[in-house]
C-alpha cells in the first residue's frame, strides 16, 4: 500500500488542508479496523483509500480518525492529484463511486474538479435554536447578517451553514466543542460551516467545525463549500455558471482556496467543487 500526504486547496506545501491518500491499485479494501487505525496514525482529518475499478473508474472510502464518512471534498482533490502526479492517470474525466453516490471527476493539468451529490436542503432552525447555535461559538443573534439564517444543507454531507455578518465575528468565534458535538448529534449533522458572505475578495470567508468526528476545525472543506454554494445560489448571492471563490483556514494559519461552480439545466441543479493540491510526503505501510 502506497501512502501519501497531500495539501489540498492550495499550491503551497504545508498550507491548505492535509489529507492522507492510500493507493490500493486494484486490491480490495483492507478491513475497516485497519483503515480507521491508519487514519488515526496519520492524524489528518480524513484519509482516502483509493481502489481502481476500471480504466477510468475508482472507488474511494474516507476515514477520519474516529469514523468512516460518506464523502470528503479535499481528500478527493488530494487523491486525484496524487494519481495524476504519480503517473497513474492523465488529464480527463473519471467516474468515482463513494458512499454518497457516483460522481464525475474532471482532472486538469493543474486542478481537479468534482461533482457534488445532488444538493438537498435540510431543516431550518427557529430563533431559539439559532441563538443556541451562535452561543456555542460565543456569539449572539446580533452577529447574524440581515436576511440570512442558519440552515442545514447537504451536497454529500449534511452541515449546518451558520452565517455571520462580518469578518470580525468570524475571527472572534470560539467553539465550545462539547456543545457543538451535542448539537451535531441532536440535528444529525457532520458539523457547522460558519461563513461571512460577499467579502471583497471571495463569495465567502469560512470556518468549519466537526468535533463530533474528532475534527475541532478544518482548513478546507469541499463538501461544505459545495453546500454553501447551493445556499447562496438559492438566495441570489451567486450566479449560475460563475466561478466562486471561498477562503478558509486563515484562523488556523493554513489559508485555503476552494472553487465552485453551479449550473441549472431543466430544473436540475448541479454543483462542482474544484481546487489544486500539492504532494508533501510519501511513505509505505510495513507488513
Amino acid at each position: 500500500m502506497e501512502l501519501y500526504i497531500a495539501d489540498a486547496f492550495t499550491t503551497r506545501r504545508f498550507s491548505g488542508n492535509q489529507a492522507g491518500v492510500a493507493l490500493l491499485g486494484a486490491e480490495d479494501f483492507p478491513e475497516e479496523g485497519l483503515m480507521r487505525a491508519l487514519a488515526g496514525e496519520l492524524k489528518h482529518s480524513e484519509t482516502a483509500f483509493v481502489r481502481r475499478t476500471g480504466e477510468r473508474s475508482f472507488h474511494i472510502r474516507y476515514f477520519t480518525p474516529a469514523e468512516e464518512v460518506d464523502l470528503c471534498g479535499h481528500a478527493t482533490i488530494a487523491s486525484f492529484t496524487v494519481l495524476r502526479d504519480t503517473g497513474a492517470i492523465g488529464p480527463g474525466d473519471y467516474a468515482l463511486h463513494t458512499r454518497s453516490g457516483d460522481l464525475e471527476i474532471g482532472v486538469g493539468a493543474d486542478a481537479v474538479w468534482m461533482d457534488m451529490a445532488a444538493p438537498q436542503d435540510g431543516r431550518a432552525f427557529d430563533e431559539e435554536e439559532q441563538a443556541e447555535l451562535y452561543a456555542a461559538y460565543g456569539l449572539t443573534l446580533a452577529d447574524r447578517p440581515e436576511g440570512l439564517a442558519a440552515q442545514a444543507v447537504s451536497t454529500g454531507l449534511l452541515d449546518i451553514l451558520l452565517p455571520v455578518k462580518d469578518l470580525a465575528a468570524l475571527e472572534r468565534a470560539v467553539q465550545n466543542e462539547g456543545e457543538v458535538t451535542r448539537l451535531s448529534e441532536r440535528y444529525g449533522v457532520v458539523g457547522v460551516h460558519m461563513f461571512c458572505p460577499n467579502t471583497a475578495d471571495a463569495a465567502a470567508h469560512c470556518r468549519n467545525f466537526a468535533p463530533l468526528y474528532a475534527i475541532p476545525e478544518e482548513a478546507a472543506t469541499g463538501t461544505s463549500n459545495g453546500a454553501l454554494t447551493y445556499y447562496l445560489y438559492r438566495r441570489g448571492l451567486v450566479k449560475a455558471g460563475a466561478e466562486n471563490r471561498f477562503v478558509q483556514g486563515e484562523k488556523m494559519g493554513k489559508p485555503s482556496e476552494i472553487l465552485s461552480r453551479i449550473t441549472e439545466t431543466a430544473g436540475t441543479v448541479k454543483v462542482r467543487v474544484g481546487g489544486r493540491a500539492v504532494l508533501a510526503l510519501r511513505c509505505e505501510l510495513l507488513g
